[in-house]
């Protein structure tokens, strides 16, 4: 499983000309899932991305976590994260 992580003021998915996803204050989060990837691995990466302090606190200074902002999380299907250029 793989991630990438965007810290937002707002964002939109917008699909054939419709939004389908939207947020204001957030986590833009790419994610790519493997075949062998488990509810284990779900777990473990949502946990960590939750729990990323890189929210500014009362002090400017990255310190709080998506929870602690009461965030929003926009997730995206992103196979392209596994993808390989190139010969192997």
């Amino acid at each position: 499983m793989r991630a990438v992580v965007q810290r937002v003021t707002r964002a939109s998915v917008t699909v054939e000309h419709e939004i389908v996803g939207e947020i204001g204050n957030g986590l833009v989060i790419l994610l790519g899932i493997a075949r062998d990837d488990t509810r284990v691995d779900a777990d473990y990466l949502a946990d960590k991305i939750a729990a990323l302090r890189i929210f500014d606190d009362r002090a400017g200074k990255m310190n709080l976590s998506v929870k602690e902002v009461d965030g929003s999380l926009l997730v995206v299907s992103q196979f392209t994260l596994y993808g390989t250029c190139g010969a192997d």
